[in-house]
């Protein structure tokens, strides 16, 4: 067999390893490297990260994040290799050393009002932009407590992404 048939099929087999790999997760819905739960949200660790075609460095870069702490969505594991997804649904392999298990949350709403209490007559604290970037504290029966620029407060779930809004804990 010549060299480019053995590469081409080394090639075909280790994208067969793939999608069995994602396959099995789609049985039980946990990562088949680490065993947590998949989809799970992570944070972005670096101020950039490659987002490739493959979980590999030989796969092509598709593009780059440049927003450290921003929000990713874990959908497959493979190796050292995360499968993520942005709030936009674009997405790739990433190495997992440039996430963080540190949850943050993006704003959706415009000028969210930030409460001290998970109560929509609670006092408001803050406004919020849309696009900002908050560190998740906790979540609770529809409402998440999350910092950003020095200020906390609780906001509604269904305002934010990066968190399930049908989980109560999450």
């Amino acid at each position: 067999m010549s060299r480019i048939k053995r590469g081409a099929c080394a090639a075909v087999l280790a994208v067969a390893a793939v999608f069995c790999a994602m396959a099995a997760v789609a049985e039980d819905d946990r990562g088949p490297v680490t065993n947590l739960p998949l989809p799970r949200y992570v944070s972005l660790k670096a101020s950039e990260g490659n987002v490739r075609r493959g979980p590999s460095l030989s796969h092509r870069i598709d593009w780059v994040f440049k927003r450290r702490d921003m929000p990713l969505q874990i959908v497959g594991e493979y190796g050292h290799w995360r499968r993520v997804r942005d709030r936009d649904g674009a997405g790739g392999w990433v190495h997992y050393s440039l996430l963080s298990g540190v949850r943050t949350v993006l704003i959706e709403q415009d000028m969210l009002p930030l409460l001290m209490k998970p109560d929509p007559r609670s006092p408001v604290t803050a406004q919020l932009e849309i696009g900002v970037i908050a560190e998740l504290d906790e979540c609770e029966r529809g409402w998440c407590r999350v910092s950003a620029h020095g200020y906390r407060g609780w906001v509604p779930s269904e305002t934010l992404w990066g968190v399930d809004p049908a989980a109560s804990g999450d």
